[in-house]
């Protein structure tokens, strides 16, 4: 007896009803090659205010235009969801959003065509760039921390901005992929940098600072002295500002490297891509106030528990931490703020009518 015999009664294996089932079958496993990929709707096409400067100047490249306002994110399937959402909050909340130009940085082995359809599809006028990542040099360097996620090569890309992005952009607005804006994000990218502050982030001086690193490092002169004339205080690298070329003066991605190939041989931090942009840059930036980064809204990075805002104004609200809006939302166990994130969730539900 066949295998399709064991499985369907004999009165099915008619030659039609063989047919049938072909062509069922062959849809099956086509759905299953595609379920992986999410399908986000189309947000609304956002336009200048009538006050906005041009960024096409005499046929110019808009790239290199000064009046553009340039935004660094990584790019991937695992926080894609999060990825657009945080574009539609920018959009929405922006004066100029025709003068926004993204730059995404994904790993060379990803999908750049789902990827680059996939923006195109929910952002049809969106200017941006996809820039390949090939993490096979930070890999090695990557030593493993208290939550596998922050392991992720891809988290350390920023590391590599000023290598991948066109060197006539001179600064550049990075923010992580787990946060919403509700303000205008060109406020944000006009900070004030100072005669030589490299980038500019809030800054939590009340934050315990000596617990990113271990007691290896404070024990050994050599290194403790690193923040010896320095108000060295903990800032989260999900939102900065950058000046692009002075970091290329400093070679500031080489300083980075030194401390994470140093971390491989003396354990001297536990968390992540986080402490080498401390050890370079802690008590050297310039400052931006606390409503531009809300962040531990994901809770810690253990259990991920529900946290309340920071008291003050909100600009922006940032999801670090373990749990992420979209996956509490899609367990039915969201915190209260995943309800700030929701409407800026574009999502295409397999159920949703098309209108």
């Amino acid at each position: 007896m066949s295998n399709l015999a064991l499985i369907f009664p004999p009165n099915l294996l008619h030659r039609h009803h063989l047919l049938l089932l072909f062509l069922l079958v062959s849809a099956t496993i086509a759905a299953g090659t595609t379920t992986n990929y999410q399908r986000f709707k189309e947000a609304p096409q956002f336009y200048n205010a009538p006050t906005c400067p041009s960024i096409d100047i005499n046929g110019t490249d808009e790239m290199c235009s000064p009046q553009a306002v340039h935004v660094a994110m990584t790019l991937d399937v695992a926080y894609l969801r999060g990825s657009v959402a945080a574009i539609f909050s920018i959009l929405q909340h922006s004066s100029c959003p025709q003068n926004i130009i993204f730059h995404f940085v994904a790993s060379a082995t990803a999908d750049h065509h789902h990827l680059r359809y996939t923006i195109s599809r929910s952002f049809p006028s969106l200017k941006f760039q996809i820039y390949p990542y090939d993490s096979s040099s930070v890999s090695g360097l990557i030593s493993t921390s208290i939550r596998s996620a922050l392991d992720c090569p891809l988290n350390y890309a920023r590391n590599y901005l000023a290598n991948l992005i066109p060197q006539c952009v001179r600064r550049v607005v990075y923010l992580d992929s787990d946060l919403v804006l509700v303000d205008d994000i060109a406020k944000l990218a006009e900070t004030p940098l100072g005669d030589d502050s490299v980038l500019a982030a809030p800054e939590y001086c009340n934050a315990n600072f000596t617990s990113y690193f271990t007691p290896t490092f404070w024990s050994n002169p050599t290194l403790s002295l690193t923040f010896a004339d320095r108000k060295a205080c903990y800032f989260n690298t999900g939102v900065m500002v950058i000046d692009l070329q002075r970091w290329h003066e400093g070679d500031y991605t080489k300083k980075i490297i030194e401390w994470m190939e140093l971390q491989k041989r003396i354990r001297i931090y536990e968390l992540g891509s986080l402490p080498p942009f401390l050890l370079v840059f802690a008590g050297k930036i310039a400052p931006v106030d606390h409503r531009w980064n809300q962040h531990g809204l994901g809770g810690d990075n253990y259990r991920g528990l529900c946290r309340d805002l920071h008291p003050g104004p909100v600009s922006l609200l940032h999801w670090s931490g373990k749990g992420k809006p979209w996956a509490r939302l899609e367990a039915n166990r969201p915190c209260p703020l995943d309800a700030l994130w929701a409407p800026y969730d574009l999502l295409q539900t397999p159920f949703a009518l098309e209108s």
